[in-house]
């Protein structure tokens, strides 16, 4: 911790220093890559599931500019979902009658 504060008030940075800066965060990359892949993935897999698509569509965010790709196919693609049926046809009296009692 004291090294890295050290390192700004440094007038030239020790180069061993900065590679093991630069080493450390080239490790933490892949698993921000990887978390931020999961965070986009996850509800699009959903989205491609229940509009009746298959879920292994949701990889497409993996290429460069996949997720435009989705975007396209989910936009204007024919859903396979069956419409929710409508079990009232006329909304029901409110308030509800309570029938008389004997």
């Amino acid at each position: 911790m004291h090294s890295a504060l050290l390192l700004f008030l440094q007038s030239q940075p020790d180069a061993a220093e900065v590679q093991k800066m630069v080493m450390a965060m080239m490790a933490l990359v892949p698993i921000f890559i990887v978390v931020g892949l999961a965070i986009v993935m996850i509800p699009c897999w959903f989205i491609c599931k229940k509009a009746g698509f298959s879920p292994w569509l949701s990889l497409l965010n993996v290429v460069p500019l996949g997720n435009l790709i989705l975007l396209y196919v989910l936009a204007f693609a024919e859903w396979k979902v069956a419409p929710v049926p409508q079990y009232w046809p006329t909304q029901p009296p409110y308030p509800p009658t309570i029938p008389p009692q004997v």
